[in-house]
């Protein structure tokens, strides 16, 4: 096995052309015929490249709309020959077979075709790479006298280091970029196979094998503590806003507890926007519980009470806003002695960023594009040692006019906004969870503990100063029923006035009539929201 190669002919056909004409022009500079195919090969001799056609190569012409033109003995035989094994050299130059040292292919978008859920099946089968993942897997298995490329990103390295070896490519690359290339074909398969899963839903929503085919995006500092190590993986096939897709305009390069807290931030500020879409949204999370949440008639207002919530909790936090981050609510960010780790947004006007950044030089700004809820039926995983659980995710819209009233005074359209906002925040705190507001504001939340009246008492107290002040409709909400009347009582005893649960228990009607007593009102969903 040679440590070091020549290359004399690279075939080179690309579904993403970001700077290919620059890398074959290195490629020319060190004497590199260059062998194409279809638009690829268009592009290159657009650019005064001079090309060889794949037809030309083998003697064959392109055909069945461009489904077979490099599935041939003289591409792939080209590509496996063993240039050191005798019979493999006398049996090339029998059938006119011509080595190719290298070859650079990126595969058909099939991973973002489908990300559109509405995609025709026809369409996606079409983005389907045959020929290419051939390609790369026949060059990736003779890595001893081949380089295979198959992303923009490894052009520059390949470019430094034929220039370094004087036109050769060393041992130790073919090898690693093989194994990226089985890795990147493994995914590319698994995507394939996830997709036409997907199609059969209906007959197997889990099938007996899972397969998913997550690519690395991050390598991340460490994990949630400095002695983990850890990465992020993003699925090619999601479709719908993400702090993994969204583009970074200023700040540090994301944790991963800043990438959990981001995501849980932008999940609540869509559903937000599901049940309130006139509205602006605004959350602030930290350790992805909510500590500050309001929907407004303003981004600013909107921002400022969700800040007033719980300032102490929001120093250091995570911001997601549903509308674009506008320069009067970035003015207000920005006022006094606020801290924010990430702002996530659908995007952020110039003025804006200009602020935020000169405010702090590591804040991390996700434009994530525009907030709208997932399509189709995501689905949720979480592993645990020795496996994986999995779950639909947790998709199921709160409806202003999904409420029973089962106690108490008939309650105004307000508190049923109120209730709805709540229910939606109770949601996205871990179980189990109470949470007390007014008026679109969340005052106080209790979260992750082992009673739910423990939940109450942590609320209220977060609360209190709020309570103390008003005698208005205070609303409550829980992710689950409440076992006894313990917790009601507190809470009514605080100055509650709506109380939202799901319902369920055997001792509901504890609840009902103690409401009923006090002159508060209850409402059930019939839902529950629990988040572990």
């Amino acid at each position: 096995m040679s440590e070091f190669v020549p290359i004399r002919r690279a075939l080179v056909s690309v579904s993403d052309k970001t700077d290919i004409v620059p890398f074959v022009r290195a490629l020319v500079s060190h004497g590199v015929e260059i062998v194409s195919t279809g638009g690829t090969a268009t592009a290159l001799t657009a650019a005064g490249i001079r090309v060889r056609s794949i037809d030309q190569l083998t003697g064959f012409p392109e055909m069945l709309d461009g489904r077979v033109k490099t599935l041939h003995p003289k591409v792939h035989g080209g590509l496996l020959g063993r240039r050191h094994v005798e019979s493999h050299v006398e049996a090339m130059r029998a059938h006119g077979i011509e080595p190719i040292d290298l070859v650079c292919v990126n595969l058909y978008p099939f991973e973002r075709t489908v990300r559109d859920m509405s995609v025709e099946e026809e369409h996606a089968i079409e983005q389907i790479d045959i020929g290419g993942p051939s390609m790369l897997r026949s060059a990736a298995k003779n890595f001893e006298s081949v380089l295979v490329i198959t992303d923009p990103s490894q052009y520059d390295r390949v470019a430094s280091s034929l220039k370094s070896h004087d036109g050769c490519t060393p041992l130790e690359l073919r090898r690693e970029f093989a194994a990226l290339t089985f890795a990147r074909t493994a995914a590319y398969d698994t995507a394939i196979a996830a997709w036409m899963a997907s199609r059969m839903l209906r007959q197997e929503r889990f099938p007996p094998v899972l397969r998913q085919g997550f690519t690395r995006h991050l390598e991340l500092r460490y994990g949630e503590n400095p002695h983990q190590l850890a990465a992020a993986y993003a699925d090619p096939a999601a479709n719908g806003p993400s702090v993994l897709r969204a583009e970074l305009l200023h700040g540090k390069p994301l944790s991963y507890n800043n990438l959990l807290d981001a995501a849980a931030a932008l999940e609540l500020v869509q559903d937000l926007s599901e049940t309130f879409p006139a509205q602006d949204a605004a959350a602030i999370l930290k350790h992805t519980n909510p500590c500050g949440c309001a929907v407004a008639r303003s981004q600013l207002e909107a921002f400022e009470r969700a800040y007033a919530g719980d300032p102490l909790a929001a120093y250091g936090g995570i911001l997601a806003c549903n509308h674009t981050l506008d320069d009067t609510t970035a003015a207000s960010i920005i006022e006094g002695e606020k801290f924010l780790e990430v702002i996530v947004a659908p995007d952020f006007h110039p003025r804006a960023v200009e602020l935020l950044s000169q405010r702090w030089k590591l804040v991390r700004l996700l434009s994530v594009g525009a907030i709208k809820p997932a399509t189709g039926m995501p689905t949720a995983w979480r592993s645990i040692p020795g496996g994986m659980l999995v779950q639909d995710q947790d998709r199921l819209p709160v409806m202003l006019d999904g409420f029973q009233h089962v106690a108490g005074p008939k309650p105004l359209d307000s508190t049923l906004a109120d209730a709805a906002m709540l229910t939606i925040v109770a949601k996205h705190l871990k179980s189990n969870a109470v949470c007390i507001g007014r008026a679109g504001e969340l005052w106080g939340a209790g979260a992750g503990q082992m009673d739910r009246v423990a939940s109450c008492r942590i609320a209220i107290a977060k609360a209190s100063a709020r309570l103390a002040q008003n005698h208005e409709c205070v609303v409550a909400a829980g992710d689950a029923f409440f076992p006894f009347a313990d917790g009601p009582k507190l809470l009514i005893d605080a100055g509650v006035r709506c109380i939202v649960h799901p319902g369920g228990s055997k001792r509901d009607q504890d609840t009902f009539d103690l409401c009923n007593q006090h002159g508060v009102t209850c409402l059930t969903t019939g839902t529950r929201r629990f988040r572990h």
